[in-house]
């Protein structure tokens, strides 16, 4: 059967590879912090970002990086970089932002979640439980912050008086 004309082209979601792009511990307060009660203050950053490896294959990345500390004292710094590279057909441009944004960031995260784990676990500490992360809600976040700092800057001037 033929696509009729207007109709939009049947969409494809491949994962070519997962990967890990970057990853490394810090334990600057070793060997001292293992000898302290352990009640960390966990932050964690997180971000992404895309590139278009030809036509319909994209790397998406998730950075996290992962700070513990016991009072003033870091216990572990991790950064990671969890990749991916998949095949995107038949999105349209509005659908493209959403897929690289928060559905490619929701595939990596379990990966990145066990790297940080394994990473964590070799340096010698307790395992850490990483909640799930709303990747649509981020995204949307971001859009917003991009519209609102979009608007606040007035179109058409020069800065000629």
């Amino acid at each position: 059967m033929s696509e009729q004309p207007g109709t939009t082209p049947k969409q494809q979601f491949d994962i070519q590879r997962i990967y890990i792009r970057d990853a490394s511990l810090e334990t600057p307060g070793a060997p001292q912090i293992f000898r302290e009660q352990w009640r960390p203050e966990v932050n964690l950053q997180l971000n992404t970002s895309h590139q278009s490896l030809d036509t319909d294959t994209f790397e998406v990345v998730l950075h996290l990086t992962l700070t513990a500390k016991l009072g003033d004292k870091t216990a572990y710094l991790v950064e990671l970089q969890q990749a991916g590279i998949f095949v995107l057909k038949g999105f349209t441009e509005a659908q493209m932002g959403p897929m690289l944004g928060a559905f490619c960031p929701n595939v990596l995260f379990p990966y990145a979640r066990e790297a940080l784990d394994s990473l964590i676990g070799r340096g010698g500490f307790p395992p850490l439980y990483l909640k799930p992360v709303n990747f649509d809600a981020l995204y949307q976040q971001t859009q917003k912050a991009r519209q609102q700092q979009q608007s606040t800057v007035p179109s058409g001037q020069t800065g000629n008086a």
